[in-house]
């Protein structure tokens, strides 16, 4: 799957690439990406100890990091190569990177993705005037056919993450980092394929070799973490993961190893840690960021360390309405901010008031209820009724619950 390197072995060109390469990138990208401004978060530094500071490249031009590899490597094509057009497949971000830096640049762009994207994510591609192919359920069935594509029309290939203009573009968001807190101790960096990865370990360690530079991956797809454990660039079986923008089998063979040369560590992250991390920045910081955006404060409470002064990448902001909506409802069920439950009542008038009292006067506010007579129970004689009610936490439930269960009633959990 990784993208074949033609001129140079791989170990010649981990050895020649430097930090100059990255400061050429960095002159590319003048005037075209934003140099997004960190942002201290007094809620996330107390969470985990650290002094945290957020670089929101959700905030970025086509919202993600993605813009920086795609426009540095579009640039340095030939007016021949430009002439032709460029190919590329992307879960999404990567899409738009290289949809924006085509009609920056004047050249034709195909982007091939998976037909489960974000329709968001597809429509945003379109609007900035690339041709759109949908094809297969994960980046590798959408890669497969941009291949096939390239072969056939003779494209030029944008890799999202295996090319080293790519990762060097990427690795401009370490020399802003560094330029705006110079005494930054470690930084922490979402894993896909492992392109922003490794451009932003590069650049941190040319610059200063003391910060530590923490790769993150999410438990249902640690593409990067299982290929380190081999000793060599593995495949996955399978992916599942809310961050879909990380939803890769395969590292690069070229990403693989920066990363190995250049990370420090590797964290993976739950899908719940992933969703509740969602909502924290959301509610503390108003900033709206994807599933693979906010892997970095994920990471957070799983940092070997105290007293720091940390950077965490939110690395991109392409979500839709209902995926946020979904991923939203389920962090604040698991952090016992919602809960459903059922109970039998006796068919008869005032049962309905008593537990609404009950409620009432353990502060649960009721945003949902179904009291259904049609059920059919073991009694004739009782019915069911469902209720929602919007919780402080896990302990207000169990406060809550104990209350109805002394009044009577046999609560039965529904989530």
């Amino acid at each position: 799957m990784a993208e074949e390197v033609k001129v140079n072995t791989i170990e010649e060109i981990l050895e020649n690439t430097t930090i100059a390469d990255v400061y050429k990138a960095a002159k590319q990208l003048d005037g075209v990406a934003k140099k997004t401004k960190l942002i201290e978060s007094p809620f996330f530094s107390d969470l985990c100890g650290n002094n945290v500071y957020l670089k929101p490249e959700n905030l970025q031009n086509t919202g993600s990091f993605k813009l920086r590899g795609a426009y540095n490597k579009i640039s340095q094509l030939s007016d021949e190569e430009k002439k032709i057009g460029v190919i590329t497949a992307s879960a999404g971000n990567h899409a738009q990177g290289v949809a924006f830096a085509a009609q920056q640049l004047g050249v034709n762009a195909v982007i091939c993705m998976p037909a489960t994207t974000p329709l968001l994510k597809v429509e945003a591609t379109k609007a900035m005037g690339a041709e759109v192919v949908l094809h297969g359920d994960s980046f590798d069935d959408a890669y497969a056919k941009s291949l096939e594509l390239q072969k056939k029309k003779g494209y030029v290939y944008i890799h999202p993450f295996n090319d080293k203009q790519v990762l060097l573009g990427q690795g401009t968001t370490a020399l802003e980092i560094i330029d705006q807190l110079k005494d930054v101790d470690a930084i922490l960096v979402p894993i896909g394929g492992g392109g922003f990865a490794s451009g932003v370990a590069l650049a941190t360690k040319a610059v200063n070799p003391h910060v530590k530079v923490i790769g993150v991956e999410p438990e249902g797809a640690a593409c990067m973490e299982n290929s380190f454990a081999r000793g060599q660039v593995s495949s996955l079986n399978f992916v599942e993961t809310v961050a879909d923008g990380c939803a890769v089998k395969t590292p690069g063979d070229l990403t693989y190893a920066f990363c190995k040369k250049y990370l420090d560590q590797i964290i993976t992250v739950s899908e719940m840690e992933i969703m509740s991390a969602l909502l924290s920045l959301i509610e503390k910081h108003k900033l709206i960021a994807e599933g693979a955006g906010v892997l970095s404060l994920a990471a957070l409470n799983k940092l070997p360390f105290k007293g720091k002064k940390v950077v965490a990448i939110v690395s991109g902001g392409n979500i839709d309405i209902s995926t946020i909506s979904a991923l939203i409802d389920k962090a604040l069920i698991a952090r016992g901010r919602v809960f459903c439950f059922s109970v039998l009542l006796p068919d008869k008038p005032g049962q309905l008031v008593n537990v609404a009292k009950i409620l009432a006067d353990n502060n649960a506010n009721v945003i949902k209820l179904d009291h259904n007579q049609s059920k059919v129970t073991d009694s004739f004689k009782k019915v069911e009724l469902q209720i929602t009610v919007e919780t402080n936490n896990h302990d207000h439930i169990q406060k809550l619950t104990k209350a109805l269960n002394d009044a009577g009633y046999d609560v039965a959990k529904v989530f």
